[in-house]
C-alpha cells in the first residue's frame, strides 16, 4: 500500500532535483557558453562596440554623442529637432522620437530653425551653404534620438567649416570623410553613413 507521505516526499525530491539541474544548465552553463562564444568570435560587439582613444574608452560606435564644438563634425539633432531638442546631450535616460506628424506646426518650426542654424554655422568665407544643400538628417533625429551616424551629404556640408576652424585644407578633410564613409550593409541594407565619433577622433589625430 502506497504511503502518501512517502510519495509526496519522492515527488518533492524529484522536483527539487529538476530545479537544481535546470538552474545549473540554464542559469550557469548556458550563459557562460554563450558569453565565451561571443567573446571569442565577436569580442568588440560583445563588449558594447567600444571606441578607445589614448588607451581610454571614449564611447561606443552604436551610441551618438553631442556637445562637440564647431571645430568638429556635428551629429544629428538629439531626439528631434534642432535647437529645441528635448534630449539636449544624448542622455541615455531619454531615448525616443517626438511623435509629431510631418505637418505639425511645432515640428515645422523646429526644422526651419535647425536648417537656418546649419546654414549659418557651416558658411565660411569663400563658401556659403545654401538651404537646399541641407539634408534631412541635419535637421531631424532618428527614432531613438541617439543615432551615432550622419549621412555623407551632411558630413560633406561641414567640411569647409571644419577645415577653416582647424587650419586644414579642404582636400585633407574631404579625404577624412571619404575614408570614414561606410557603404550599405551587405551592399543593399540601409544607407551609406559616417560615424561621427570615429570621424572626430580621426580629425583630432590629424590635427596632432
Amino acid at each position: 500500500m502506497n504511503n502518501p507521505v512517502v510519495n509526496t516526499a519522492r515527488l518533492l525530491g524529484a522536483g527539487l532535483r529538476a530545479v537544481l539541474v535546470l538552474t545549473v544548465l540554464t542559469g550557469i552553463v548556458y550563459p557562460l557558453a554563450v558569453t565565451g562564444v561571443a567573446q571569442a568570435l565577436f569580442t568588440n560587439k560583445a563588449n558594447g562596440s567600444e571606441i578607445k582613444a589614448d588607451g581610454k574608452v571614449v564611447g561606443s560606435s552604436l551610441i551618438g554623442q553631442q556637445g562637440y564644438s564647431l571645430d568638429y563634425f556635428q551629429p544629428r539633432p538629439a531626439n528631434g529637432l534642432g535647437v529645441n531638442s528635448v534630449n539636449t546631450q544624448y542622455r541615455l535616460i531619454l531615448s525616443g522620437a517626438t511623435n509629431r506628424s510631418g505637418d505639425n506646426p511645432e515640428l515645422v518650426k523646429w526644422v526651419e530653425e535647425a536648417k537656418a542654424k546649419v546654414v549659418k554655422d557651416n558658411s565660411v568665407p569663400g563658401y556659403t551653404v545654401r538651404s537646399s544643400q541641407v539634408p534631412a538628417d541635419a535637421v531631424t533625429s532618428s527614432g531613438s534620438g541617439l543615432d551615432p551616424d550622419i549621412s555623407p551629404q551632411y558630413a560633406d556640408l561641414q567640411v569647409h567649416r571644419v577645415a577653416e576652424r582647424n587650419g586644414l585644407s579642404v582636400a585633407q578633410v574631404e579625404k577624412l570623410v571619404k575614408d570614414h564613409t561606410e557603404g550599405r550593409t551587405l551592399g543593399f541594407i540601409g544607407e551609406p553613413r559616417v560615424n561621427v565619433l570615429e570621424l572626430n577622433l580621426a580629425l583630432r589625430s590629424l590635427e596632432a
